[in-house]
């Protein structure tokens, strides 16, 4: 038997077979329980175990696929596919590091640095920001890299919600992999 930490996040899609978000076992569960889910996917099912019946002595168990086709309607209709730019979305985008040093900045050291800098016009967006640790941003300044003479590793750019849902989430399963990794745009530099 599974310990329920251990089990892995659900991918929900919406009903057209979009990516939507990771849910929780349980909220899989009773999605099956209000029976909206229309469609799974997946090799590997996973097992919820539940209580002993008093008739027949047996077990209830319910499967749940790994990836789940939901018509819910939680999925907010015209929805961007891009997601939304925080904090958490930036540093997960960025893995982590500064994108001038390439050194590892923890998430409450990290600092948002302006490509374009507010202060010349640029704005807050995916295409403008990356993750800098405190040297790299101050040494920036409110220049742009080239009149800073800094290099950055990576062009800004905006996740998709596949790729999003990729870097969010640390056990995914090859099922789950499988499905997402084509929605992901190839990058070229």
């Amino acid at each position: 038997m599974v310990a329920a930490r251990q089990i892995p996040l659900i991918l929900k899609l919406d009903i057209g077979g979009r990516p939507v978000e990771w849910i929780h076992w349980r909220d899989a569960a009773a999605q099956y329980f209000r029976e909206t889910v229309r469609w799974g996917l997946g090799d590997s099912k996973i097992p919820l175990y539940g209580g002993w019946r008093r008739d027949t002595g047996e077990r209830s168990v319910l499967h749940i696929d790994p990836i789940i086709a939901v018509d819910d309607h939680s999925h907010r209709r015209g929805r961007s596919l891009v997601p939304r730019l925080c904090r958490r979305t930036l540093f997960q985008r960025d893995q982590g590091l500064c994108m001038y040093c390439a050194r590892p900045v923890g998430y409450t050291q990290m600092e948002i640095e302006h490509v374009i800098p507010l202060s010349r016009g640029g704005r807050t967006v995916w295409k403008n920001v990356v993750v800098a640790c405190h040297r790299c941003n101050h040494r920036k300044d409110a220049r742009t890299p080239e009149e800073a003479g800094m290099k950055l590793l990576a062009v800004p750019y905006a996740p998709n919600v596949a790729e999003y849902l990729i870097l969010s989430n640390r056990r995914i399963l090859a099922d789950q992999m499988e499905f997402l990794k084509p929605l992901v745009p190839l990058r070229r530099a």
